[in-house]
């Protein structure tokens, strides 16, 4: 990780000094780098040792950030990572325009593998996570949203990079297609067990644990797992007041939402379909030869559920 620092800090480097300026910002935040750490313990894992799983690490890493200088302009969020963000610091103009220098930087870097199968795998989550975006945009204060559609978006949204970034590792490791499939499995229910986790902390973390405000969620209208499965747990009138509370984003009714989330049993039933995820990445971690890189993943995996931000 710390070579994947030096690439990201020299490739930041822009004639034009608010581009390093906004993306060194949002950046130095820290954050938990999960797709770069993904991609290196994979490649550890198949045994790749080149230079070049530091380079796609960061590029990773810049796509990830393009896509959040991105989503918190298009869901006016003001806290991230305990901090402003980035369209709050400096407006919602550069917010964009850096973002879309994080991911052009990424192009030119991946350009570099001077491998087609790379470019490939990349530009397919880069747009795939485009249409996970506008597909979350479309469903937005829509309270008949059930757990499949809801699955689709988090899979295309943010499981997609997770995937990509553990199958990049065994295509720069030349493992056989069997090996790669195991990876980008991994990689896709690794990811989606982190976003049902994500949600479910909506309604029951800290502030100040998880840097940003709670119920940011509600606030945009996002018809997240909790909430599906209050309503379908809960009693008519509970499932009312959810549903009322998503199709007008009332923050007002925040406090009795999480109530009802909590008393319907809605977090237990949400963490059951996340620790689903994480079993069924685990079962593809086991399918890589056992190294402590392999077991790495496995922990990861295990570790996931536990999380509190």
């Amino acid at each position: 990780m710390v070579n994947v620092d030096k690439v990201i800090a020299d490739r930041l480097a822009s004639g034009v000094p608010l581009v390093g300026e906004v993306a060194r910002y949002i950046i130095s935040a820290g954050g938990k780098r999960l797709r770069p750490v993904l991609l290196l313990l994979t490649c550890g894992a198949l045994g790749y040792t080149g230079t070049q799983r530091f380079n796609l690490a960061a590029v990773v890493e810049f796509i990830h950030t393009a896509t959040l200088l991105h989503d918190d302009v298009v869901d006016d969020s003001t806290l991230r990572r305990g901090r402003a963000t980035a369209n709050e610091a400096f407006g919602n103009p550069a917010s964009v325009l850096v973002g879309d220098f994080l991911y052009s930087r990424a192009f030119q870097m991946m350009v570099e593998a001077n491998d087609m199968r790379v470019m490939q795998i990349l530009a397919e989550a880069t747009n795939v996570i485009a249409e996970g975006e506008v597909l979350q945009l479309m469903n937005m204060h829509d309270a008949s949203l059930d757990e499949a559609a809801y699955l689709r978006v988090i899979r295309s949204k943010t499981a997609k990079l997770f995937e990509a970034s553990a199958r990049l590792g065994a295509v720069l490791a030349g493992s056989p297609p069997a090996i790669e499939r195991a990876c980008a499995d991994y990689g896709q229910a690794l990811g989606t067990a982190f976003q049902v986790i994500d949600d479910v902390l909506d309604y029951d973390g800290e502030a100040a644990e998880m840097g940003k405000n709670l119920g940011d969620d509600l606030r945009e209208g996002k018809t997240t797992l909790p909430l599906i499965m209050a309503m379908q747990l809960g009693t008519p009138g509970q499932s009312e007041i959810v549903r009322k509370a998503i199709e007008t984003g009332a923050v007002t009714e925040l406090p009795a939402i999480i109530d009802i989330v909590r008393q319907t049993g809605a977090l237990e039933a949400t963490l059951r379909a996340a620790a689903g995820e994480a079993q069924r990445a685990i079962e593809a971690a086991r399918q890589l030869p056992q190294n402590p890189y392999a077991e790495g993943l496995l922990q990861l995996a295990a570790q996931l559920l536990e999380r509190r931000h």
